[in-house]
């Protein structure tokens, strides 16, 4: 009977769709949307009686670390400016390892940069294998003279365009590292001197007028203080 009963063609029960006096509230909310709204809603319930619970038993004597590291600005806490977090030597072996680190990255560039033009020849018209041939007379050497410009002229030799195409991202991206490479340069200079004025002992400014090659760098002047 229940195999019969299933070969018969039953109607399929639709959900009621939002009526169209009603249609200006949007879709009509089913039982699963309501189970999900009404279990958010509960959860937040229940965060805020824990919450009122907590502000109910709070001791307001407490001590608590924020006390000391921040203060009350239109009734808000903001925590101090800490100015003078770190000590002098602390900063010094900070700033030391900063330097370290710039130092470490320059050298990388420049090794980077020696790679880059052994493997380009960036070399002028200098090959990397030189060989010396000896002419017996001014004719023979000036034929000699010729042909090896020729070997060397690279503009003469068909290169590939795949080649070539590696070849220009390859100087594109020297160029960049040299760029590179001195900036990192310049920060490591300004970086050690800003270093060493942190050192102590008496030093001042040095005038244009008393520089031989005045380039536009701060030049300081220590004074000499006697080695016991």
């Amino acid at each position: 009977m229940s195999s019969l009963r299933n070969a018969i063609p039953r109607p399929a029960h639709k959900e009621r769709s939002q009526p169209e006096a009603r249609k200006r509230f949007g879709i009509l909310e089913k039982h699963k949307d309501y189970i999900i709204r009404a279990n958010v809603y509960h959860k937040k319930q229940e965060t805020l009686k824990i919450l009122r619970q907590k502000a109910a038993f709070k001791n307001p004597d407490e001590f608590n670390f924020k006390m000391i590291n921040s203060k009350t600005v239109d009734g808000r806490h903001r925590p101090k400016d800490e100015v003078n977090k770190y000590s002098a030597e602390e900063l010094m072996i900070m700033k030391t390892q900063d330097i370290g680190y710039v130092f470490q990255k320059w050298q990388s560039e420049k090794n980077k940069i020696d790679k880059l033009t052994a493997s380009l020849q960036c070399t002028g018209d200098q090959s990397s294998r030189r060989h010396v041939y000896y002419a017996e007379d001014r004719e023979e050497a000036r034929e000699l003279e010729v042909q090896g410009r020729s070997k060397s002229d690279i503009s003469t030799v068909e290169i590939p365009k795949d080649i070539k195409k590696k070849m220009d991202r390859s100087y594109r991206d020297l160029e960049g590292r040299k760029s590179r490479a001195k900036d990192l340069e310049k920060l490591y200079t300004d970086m050690s001197m800003q270093k060493e004025l942190q050192k102590k002992g008496r030093k001042r400014k040095l005038r244009d007028d008393e520089l031989l090659n005045p380039n536009g760098k701060a030049v300081y002047k220590w004074r000499a203080d006697r080695k016991r």
